[in-house]
């Protein structure tokens, strides 16, 4: 059975109206607060968590972190649990960080708004104000060491040809202008890992009111152009996951299997002086 991933507006409200579902809003709790999907429980921090580091140290603190929000949030392993923001492309796809740190940390049925809540309103759907407060859920991670590379493994991957390290961030910090979309000299250094190729997170969008994602045929063009296909072993990175894991949802919807990310990105490898840049 092929995964759900992208749910429309009227789909998820009719999965609310029937069998059910735990959403989650993962925008700024003052935008929240003023209007959101009835019953959406904010986490915002899935946005915001920056990995300390990828050691197993580092990803077990993540669990822990992301095991208690969710639970807290009502997630249970039997239900879909849905992630939106305002557009998929908002908070730098934001909501698919959401998407795939749940589905790395073992739930079977993670997804996605299309549209996101600008698109819920065009759909006339109704919204509320109150604070969601739902039962704690039983959700425990089970994390799939297989959807994410570890510095570790990013290093021995650039003296490996079989595997592609894709760099997905805006064009400024690819050329070394910029260290991060929150500042130039946000990290302490510009570059780009050695040997990555680049697509522009942005590439695999339209430019629809409410940005979706391309078809597969053109995701799939546009990636045989810098000869990535769907059997390459691809590890994406940005700055800290955001925008990798936007790219991850494109391209699996498009048909890649065999996908990472480099959870750490930039804003890690970047404070490491022994890892090379280029």
């Amino acid at each position: 059975m092929t995964e759900k991933i992208l749910y429309t507006p009227p789909e998820l409200h009719a999965l609310l109206a029937g069998s059910g579902a735990t959403v989650i809003d993962i925008r700024p709790p003052a935008a929240y607060r003023q209007a959101h999907l009835p019953g959406a429980v904010n986490i915002h921090e899935v946005f915001t968590y920056l990995l300390p580091d990828s050691s197993p140290q580092g990803l077990a603190g993540m669990a822990a972190t992301f095991t208690g929000l969710f639970a807290a949030a009502g997630v249970r392993h039997e239900r879909p649990a849905i992630f939106y923001d305002d557009t998929i492309a908002s908070q730098y796809g934001g909501a698919c960080r959401g998407y795939w740190l749940l589905s790395y940390l073992g739930h079977p049925a993670a997804g996605l708004l299309a549209g996101g809540f600008s698109g819920w309103q065009e759909n006339g759907l109704p919204v509320a104000a109150a604070v969601s407060q739902p039962p704690a859920g039983d959700f425990v991670a089970a994390p799939h060491p297989a959807l994410l590379a570890t510095t570790e493994e990013v290093l021995a991957a650039l003296d490996n040809p079989d595997v592609i390290l894709l760099d997905n961030r805006d064009e400024p910090e690819w050329l070394g202008l910029s260290s991060s979309p929150y500042g130039k000299d946000f990290a302490p250094r510009k570059g780009k890992i050695p040997g990555a190729r680049w697509i522009e997170w942005h590439a695999f969008m339209d430019d629809t009111p409410h940005p979706a994602f391309k078809p597969a045929a053109k995701i799939l063009a546009l990636c045989d152009k810098h000869g990535i296909m769907p059997t390459s072993d691809i590890i994406i990175y940005c700055f800290k996951g955001a925008r990798a894991a936007h790219t991850y949802v494109a391209l699996k919807l498009a048909g890649f299997h065999k996908l990472r990310i480099y959870f750490g990105s930039w804003n890690e490898w970047s404070r490491n002086p022994e890892l090379p840049i280029s």
